[in-house]
């Protein structure tokens, strides 16, 4: 996690006293991070703090043992991410200092904290006290505005809450007229509601004081009085139905379509959003915010309106049967109005807060439960339980303190309803005692401002709903507010069918302000088999990732048969590309659903040939319904070598013309390698292929290699001539020969 120069309100309690004790007088901490892995790669927490002089680095195991460096020009903290794992790695010109590890859940921290860092740097050496001006204090990012307004910061900020309903309009449009429907339904029912009080004016006045009084009275009247009476209610219960109906029916598709607005938009965004936002926080906006929504939609805001109208209406009756009675009645309005607001702006910051320790929460679960094999292993179920325990305490703490708000606010609400009402018992005798009103009057006045303030009140309690729907409405707004970093071209040219030349030109890539990829010159003819061979944190997966468009160069250019790959339309271009990766990922369905998963259309008879290509038919056939069996969520029902030859059988599938090998063979056995070999070879035939192997033994059929270091290439040619030159292929070969005869002795 990475956080800000307010290290005392943001630092975990267990590193404030000792870095308050490792601080000199007068430095504060500009950013932190904190690790969940020592370097043994067990579970434990480290942590390190940047201030505008040096770097301090604590450890769990001693927290009082301070370990710092200052920040000459040539230091350098650099991010190493593998498959599960992560560094921060500390090196100058010579050495490497320290290594700091980490799991793939806090890359985009430690991500943040080397911008920082490098900024930091920059600072020292140039005398601005270290923090740089284009850096945002909360969160790293860089300020690419005057006005230093953060592009990461300012959408999660800017627009106010509630208003966020207000953009809810645009989900209600397609809906109009079933909308026009429910608001005639409501204003029908209220009037219809309104009915009772009314009648029961001359109810009292022309029959039961006359009959009282002994005066003859009319029984037609009586039977239209009470007529009237029933039929207002059963009219009102019938336009309450209907309204209820229809208004439910708008808010159910109302969230349905901003459930699948927001899933589609999110799968628009490109991967360096997925970065930097847990699982469990997407899932929380897609599923409980969007449900959160249409429950206010369906409920609460047909009562809202329902008591706007009736209040409203309400009103207006009541000046016209006597003024000076309903000023009296109507005067605590205001300041109910004024409480309102108070508690509104109190109530916002709580529900906010609430939302994210939900999401956190929800956060853990979505660590836990696809990651329980490993859990299991290394034997942190205590562990995972207590994590979880914290998240619901945060969950508890904020809804206790808008608990304390709102436990205050209610009673208070009704104190007032019943001033007023006393208010209006008090004035409305006098008036009678005064002959200035009669008492079928009084008595409807009472029932009228009975409903008036039970109406307020209703509504004042929706202010609790009201917050926690336009909260949830704010969270869904900042994903929909986000844009593709890949962008779309604005006058797409349709690749079609690629013939797979790839080029690139000077290339240059930026992770942040940190330049990992130094104007690296390319050029791939069809069909050619390239090796990509350098030591981890090289550039090599960067490159890759460039290549398939899911992040843009910084500089440069990369072309696709000599057309510049951002002039492609996106889906289109990737139709082309084939990727083979080392950890295959499966979905939960079929294993002919998850081999057709380019192709949801491809006939069985392709599918079970893409099947045999990739030497995956005889273990499919040996499952208990073929290619019909469950593979299990991310094919935990299979073997690494089989997961695997599904994901070839994929890639052949879609018969691309570019393939992409990442580490396709690196965790499996010799045997399961030989497999996958084979399978690959039939893979690779006739298509541009791009592969990256630790194993160099396996790029031998590589028609060149190219070797990357410190994100630059640094030698090109065959394996035999590579071996003949001293150079970093060499070295890592010979490496590689000496482990392989140390496990053999």
């Amino acid at each position: 996690m990475t956080e800000t120069a307010d290290h005392g309100s943001n630092l975990p309690a267990r590193w404030s006293a000792a870095i308050d004790r490792a601080l000199r007088p007068g430095e504060k901490v500009i950013a932190w991070f904190e690790t969940d892995l020592n370097v043994e790669l067990r579970f434990a927490h480290e942590a390190v703090f940047l201030t505008p002089q040096r770097l301090i680095a604590l450890s769990s195991s001693g927290q009082d043992q301070v370990r710092e460096w200052r920040l000459p020009a040539d230091l350098t903290l650099l991010t190493r991410d593998f498959a599960t794992v992560g560094g921060l790695e500390l090196v100058d010109s010579h050495n490497r200092l320290a290594v700091w590890r980490y799991t793939t859940a806090r890359s985009a921290a430690a991500q943040r904290f080397a911008h920082r860092f490098e900024v930091a740097r920059v600072g020292h050496a140039n005398g601005d006290g270290g923090l740089g001006a284009g850096v945002c204090p909360s969160c790293g990012g860089v300020l690419n505005t005057d006005d230093g307004a953060c592009p990461e910061c300012t959408p999660a900020a800017a627009p106010p809450p509630v208003s966020s309903l207000l953009r809810l309009i645009r989900f209600a449009k397609p809906r109009l007229g079933m909308i026009v429907l429910g608001f005639v339904l409501t204003l029908a029912g209220t009037v219809a509601s309104l009915a009772p009080p009314y009648l029961t004016m001359p109810l009292f006045d022309k029959v039961l004081i006359p009959h009282q009084n002994g005066l003859p009275v009319d029984p037609t009247l009586v039977y239209w009085l009470l007529g009237g009476l029933a039929g207002s209610a059963i009219l009102a219960w019938l336009l309450d139905w209907a309204r209820t109906y229809v208004l439910a029916w708008v808010s159910e598709r109302i969230s349905a379509d901003m459930r699948s607005r927001t899933y589609a938009h999110l799968q628009q965004l490109s991967l360096e959003f997925f970065g930097g936002k847990r699982t469990g926080d997407l899932m929380s906006r897609v599923s409980s915010d969007s449900d959160r929504i249409c429950n206010f939609l369906s409920l609460n805001l047909i009562d809202f309106l329902t008591n706007i109208l009736m209040i409203g209406l309400t009103a207006v009756i009541l000046l016209s049967i006597n003024p000076w009675l309903a000023l009296v009645t109507l005067s605590p309005f205001p300041f109910i109005l004024w409480l309102v607001h108070w508690v509104r702006q109190k109530l916002r910051r709580g529900f906010r807060q609430s939302g994210v320790a939900w999401a956190d929460m929800t956060s853990v679960l979505a660590d836990t439960i696809p990651g329980i094999r490993v859990v299991k292993a290394f034997a942190q179920e205590s562990r995972e339980v207590e994590r979880f325990d914290q998240s619901n305490a945060r969950v508890l703490e904020s809804n206790d303190r808008v608990n304390v708000i709102w436990s205050f606010f209610g009673p208070l609400v009704t104190l007032l309803t019943e001033a007023g009402l006393l208010t209006v018992w008090a004035f409305g005798v006098w008036l009678v005692f005064a002959e200035g009103i009669t008492v079928g009057v009084l008595t409807a006045f009472l029932a009228y401002i009975s409903r008036f303030y039970t109406k307020i009140e209703s509504m004042i309690r929706m202010v609790q709903a009201v917050q926690r729907a336009a909260a949830s409405a704010h969270r869904i707004f900042e994903i929909l507010d986000r844009t593709p970093s890949v962008a779309e071209p604005k006058i797409p040219y349709h690749p079609g069918r690629l013939e797979g030349s790839i080029d690139l030109v000077d290339v240059r890539f930026k992770y942040g302000t940190r330049e990992v990829l130094h104007g690296i010159n390319l050029s791939i003819k069809p069909g050619e088999m390239i090796g990509l061979v350098g030591p981890s944190g090289a550039g090599k997966s960067t490159l890759i990732n460039l290549i398939c468009r899911f992040y843009d160069v910084s500089e440069g250019a990369i072309l696709a048969d000599g057309r510049d790959i951002r002039s492609f339309p996106v889906a289109e271009y990737r139709k082309n590309i084939g990727i083979v990766l080392q950890d295959p990922f499966l979905f939960f369905g079929t294993v002919a659903e998850n081999i057709a998963y380019g192709r949801p259309d491809a006939p069985r008879d392709e599918i079970v040939a893409a099947a045999r290509a990739a030497r995956a038919h005889d273990f499919i056939l040996r499952l208990p319904d073929g290619y019909d069996s469950l593979v299990g969520e991310r094919g935990q029902s299979l073997s690494g070598g089989e997961r695997q030859r599904i994901s070839i059988a994929r890639a052949l599938l879609i018969d691309p013309r570019i393939l992409i090998l990442d580490e396709a063979t690196s965790s499996v056995d010799t045997e399961t390698e030989r497999e996958i070999q084979a399978a690959l070879q039939t893979l690779i035939e006739g298509r541009t292929t791009i592969a990256i192997a630790h194993r160099l033994s396996t790029l031998r059929r590589a028609d060149r290699l190219v070797v990357m270091e410190r994100g630059m290439i640094v030698e090109m040619g065959k394996h035999e001539s590579l071996l003949e030159s001293p150079g970093t292929y060499a070295r890592l070969h010979q490496a590689q020969l000496e482990l392989v005869q140390g496990l053999g002795a």
